[in-house]
């Protein structure tokens, strides 16, 4: 298995993943304390799963429990009920997912490292278990004393 990420490039994607959330669903989210996932998700989750390319490769999920998920996608949504994950919700959260992303690689740029995202893939399901080939952080994105996102980093540089 591949040793994953420095530490010293965690920030850009904490800072994107915090700015963004909060300028469109209106979240300030507060960093849980960080540590090595496996990518078991026992419970209903709905995960997304960008690619990075470019100076550091591998991928990020963003892991939401369903409750969660929808209420971040009806925030995004200016607070029109979510009663389920259906495809504008699920769109709402993609596209969360694109900004976050998308913002981490011009953070990245400013320091003179160039990444590119690959289009978002999700799964909604229980029990799921994502493998990788890289050593997984996972990096809990915590709101009203709750885990609303884990921010899972798998990526390496090379």
């Amino acid at each position: 298995m591949k040793k994953g990420i420095d530490v010293k490039h965690i920030n850009p994607f904490l800072q994107a993943s915090m700015s963004v959330v909060e300028n469109v669903a209106q979240m300030k989210l507060v960093v849980g304390k960080p540590m090595i996932h496996n990518f078991v998700f026992p419970n209903l989750t709905y995960t997304i799963q960008v690619g990075i390319t470019g100076a550091m490769r591998g991928q990020v999920v963003l892991a939401l429990e369903e409750d969660k998920a929808k209420a971040i996608a009806s925030k995004m949504m200016c607070g029109m009920p979510v009663e389920t994950l259906d495809e504008m919700a699920c769109s709402a959260l993609n596209e969360l997912s694109n900004m976050i992303l998308g913002n981490t690689a011009t953070v990245f740029s400013t320091q003179g490292v160039l990444i590119d995202i690959t289009p978002p893939m999700a799964v909604l399901g229980a029990n799921v278990t994502i493998k990788s080939d890289v050593e997984g952080l996972k990096i809990p994105l915590m709101y009203e004393n709750e885990e609303y996102i884990g921010l899972h980093i798998c990526v390496f540089e090379g």
